[in-house]
């Protein structure tokens, strides 16, 4: 061993390395101390400082049984420290394991609470406040249109004040604020998902670290606007399909005709969010018969049982939809920890070779 002190300095610092040494049971190992000296030209140390450590190096390299002893030492030294160097890196492949698994459970949590909370906005009334409800009653008019259910002529009514005012119909305007109802949902629980879930990072071991090492998990992904944009427009038209498929028989075909496939669709729309838990006061109660007058619409179509099934699989088909989109989300945080990932035989595969070099030495 070898360590360059003040002369001065050399018989204390000595004393303290000799007895490092027998600590880690190597009293025996050789103990060249070198003074500080001043450099030669070439910027060499005296020959007297180390001339001690080359002739040790010499009657090394001459005597073969004297380097088979430092040799057999140091594999022995190193193979004895074999069982606690292995157990550490055990504990510390099983610790990394440990914080794998619990950043990823942390970012599934938010993203599956963030799925939770979309339904519930589906089914507390979130979706039938303000805008949604005025356009609603522009949509239905007065109770001439309760009367003209069976007879279509509201519909008739829409488009011809809609061609005389050059307006949007109340339908597409309806349908617009609920889209947009929609489409606000789903980001801002998006948006919270990715929030709840760098706050748990950063308490977790680990997270921090990847959290700046990845600078895109600061938010939602830059694209998720359009991408929810398109994913209520796919579902907006599966729930024409649906409209479709439903009124192929051939009365309800002219019925369907009588309001329009985008009509019924738009009014199949605020069947799934139409329950009013989450309202009070006055919108209770407007809300409550846009409920009904909704229902009533649907059924006077396709009759109760068809509607009740239409609505749940339009409740379904949406869920399913944000399902994919947060566990799209969810990916960015499990591949930035797939990056540091450890094999997860790991802990295995070190204990087999501690056994296979216990077997050989």
């Amino acid at each position: 061993m070898l360590d360059r002190v003040p002369r001065e300095a050399i018989g204390e610092v000595r004393e303290h390395l000799s007895q490092m040494l027998t600590e880690q049971r190597l009293e025996n190992a050789p103990l060249f101390t070198v003074a500080e000296a001043t450099l030669d030209a070439d910027g060499r140390l005296p020959a007297s400082e180390v001339d001690p450590i080359r002739s040790w190096l010499t009657t090394l390299a001459q005597d073969a049984l004297a380097r088979q002893v430092v040799v057999r030492k140091t594999l022995s030294g190193a193979l004895d420290s074999l069982d606690n160097r292995v157990a550490l890196l055990v504990t510390a492949s099983r610790h990394q394991q440990d914080a794998d698994r619990e950043l990823r459970s942390a970012a599934r949590a938010a993203y599956a609470d963030a799925g939770q909370s979309v339904e519930e906005g589906m089914s507390d009334g979130t979706l039938l406040r303000g805008e949604v409800l005025a356009r609603w009653q522009e949509f239905v008019g007065t109770g001439e249109f309760l009367r003209s259910v069976e007879a279509g002529i509201g519909r008739l009514r829409d488009r011809i004040t809609a061609a005389v005012k050059g307006t949007p119909p109340p339908t597409q305007q309806l349908g617009d604020v609920l889209q947009s109802g929609v489409a606000t949902l789903v980001q801002a629980q998006a948006d919270r998902a990715a929030s709840d879930a760098r706050r748990a990072w950063r308490s977790t071991p680990g997270g921090a670290v990847l959290l700046t090492a990845t600078p895109a998990l600061a938010g939602s992904s830059p694209d998720l606007p359009d991408r929810i944009d398109r994913l209520v427009r796919d579902w907006q038209g599966d729930l024409l399909q649906m409209v479709r498929d439903e009124g192929q028989d051939r009365r309800t075909t002219a019925r369907v005709l009588a309001y329009g496939v985008n009509g019924l669709a738009v009014v199949l729309m605020l069947v799934v969010f139409s329950q009013t838990a989450g309202l009070s006061g006055g919108e209770i109660g407007i809300a409550g018969g846009s409920a009904v007058l909704a229902q009533r619409i649907l059924e006077a179509v396709f009759g109760d049982q068809a509607v009740r099934e239409l609505a749940k699989r339009a409740k379904a088909n949406l869920l399913d939809r944000v399902e994919a989109l947060y566990a799209a989300e969810e990916r960015r945080f499990d591949e930035a920890v797939t990056t540091v990932a450890v094999p997860a035989d790991q802990q295995a595969d070190l204990a087999t070779a501690q056994v296979a070099v216990k077997a050989a030495r």
